[in-house]
């Protein structure tokens, strides 16, 4: 277990106005802040002046704040120094022009995904979530393709701490009849996920593997059931775990 500690409010304030700055994309003043996360505007008022003095925000004329010049340089270190994102992106690329689906990448933070990186350019429809986002178990195949690299006790420690959810009558909700599919996924190097988080939606997803950092990574490709014809599945799937292939066997790049 970690050691106890003091959490910091100041802090979690902190990251809530940056997060609702990065969603907003736009320049936002104090009151427009404080009302959007019922923040006292006092608060509110101390902390973007503090980033701002900080360089990570940015004190414009008509008093609004925007990000500054710090964090576009934090988070141009921080991507640079993303192996997996660099690697894995092209291939998200590839995946979108030749399936026209959404390509998205991920990493497992113990019973969720949380979603890191992605292409979703339109091609008539478009399926789309947001970078950040974090999915539980059954929450689409990225998942159960992360959980397929692990050993078969640790998938039964995390089933056994979890309740599986039903999301559509297509949802896997036996514990024994998931670690089957988890297993298959592991043998076959692919999942293809049938309406069983969303009706209407079909996925793919591919294991990626990063080692030696105790994480486990998938890609997976998203659309409209009527988007991808029987005919075309062999192809998605063949295209995946060929990328999936290319990509591990250089996996300790990064």
């Amino acid at each position: 277990m970690p050691p106890a500690y003091k959490r910091v409010p100041a802090i979690d304030k902190c990251f809530a106005i940056l997060d609702l700055l990065a969603r907003t994309r736009d320049p936002m003043g104090i009151s427009d802040i404080s009302g959007r996360l019922d923040l006292n505007k006092s608060t509110v008022f101390n902390i973007v002046h503090t980033l701002s003095d900080l360089d990570v925000l940015d004190n414009q004329p008509d008093g609004k704040f925007a990000f500054g010049t710090r964090i576009y340089i934090l988070g141009n270190i921080a991507g640079n120094r993303s192996e997996l994102i660099r690697t894995a992106h092209p291939y998200l690329e590839m995946i979108n022009a030749k399936t026209k689906l959404s390509a998205f990448l991920g990493i497992r933070s113990d019973r969720r995904s949380i979603l890191i990186d992605k292409v979703d350019s339109a091609y008539g429809i478009k399926v789309s979530s947001e970078i950040g986002l974090r999915m539980p178990i059954l929450a689409g195949p990225g998942i159960k393709a992360m959980l397929a690299q692990l050993t078969d006790g640790e998938i039964d420690d995390i089933l056994a701490r979890t309740q599986l959810k039903q999301y559509t009558p297509h949802t896997t909700t036996n514990k024994g009849a998931y670690k089957k599919e988890i297993r298959e996924t592991r043998r076959e190097g692919i999942v293809v996920d049938r309406e069983e988080y969303i009706e209407g939606m079909i996925s793919f997803a591919v294991p990626i593997k990063v080692r030696g950092r105790g994480l486990q990574a998938a890609i997976w490709a998203v659309g409209l059931t009527r988007q991808v014809p029987e005919a075309s599945i062999p192809g998605i799937t063949a295209l995946l775990k060929k990328i999936a292939a290319e990509i591990n066997t250089g996996a300790g790049e990064f």
